[in-house]
């Protein structure tokens, strides 16, 4: 198996774990403060069927229900690919510090997920709550901790830098 491909592999087995963990956590809080789920992924699926003329297969519920379950796999393809881009990164010689591994990983699931709902105007990150705002960096941030994490143990490399 080449490095890339371990790379990708890896990336995508550590996104797969920090997505999980992102899930939770947002799980965690609907629990915790009694708020709803997030309609804004199915708006998106929606949206971006509108943009490209892609429809979506079938009417009424059962239409609603291919939507349901479309939006969270948006979440998914994110968490996915940004640990892959991490992974083939590592695989091809990225050894950032610590923090930076973390941040780019937190930012670019940040960039990954709201990045399409902002572009189809589906949300506006300038008009959210500091509340708001914290639902959504928190989640990601634990997605960061276990991606890298995950990353680091299944691709460990010799004087990686602190910090």
């Amino acid at each position: 198996m080449t490095s890339l491909t371990r790379g990708l592999m890896y990336g995508a087995a550590a996104g797969a774990a920090g997505t999980t963990v992102l899930d939770t956590v947002s799980y965690c809080d609907m629990a915790l403060r009694g708020r709803p789920a997030s309609s804004t992924p199915e708006v998106t699926v929606r949206r971006l069927s509108q943009e490209l003329h892609v429809p979506i297969p079938g009417e009424g519920e059962k239409q609603d229900n291919r939507v349901a379950g479309l939006g969270p796999l948006t979440g998914y393809a994110a968490g996915l690919g940004m640990g892959v881009l991490l992974g083939v990164a590592r695989a091809a010689g990225w050894r950032p510090a610590s923090a930076t591994h973390y941040a780019v990983a937190a930012a670019g699931a940040l960039v990954a997920t709201n990045g399409p709902m902002t572009v189809l105007r589906v949300t506006d990150p300038r008009t959210w709550s500091a509340v708001d705002w914290a639902s959504d960096i928190v989640p990601h941030l634990a997605y960061a901790v276990v991606t890298v994490g995950v990353l680091e143990r299944m691709m460990p490399t010799a004087g990686r830098r602190r910090g």
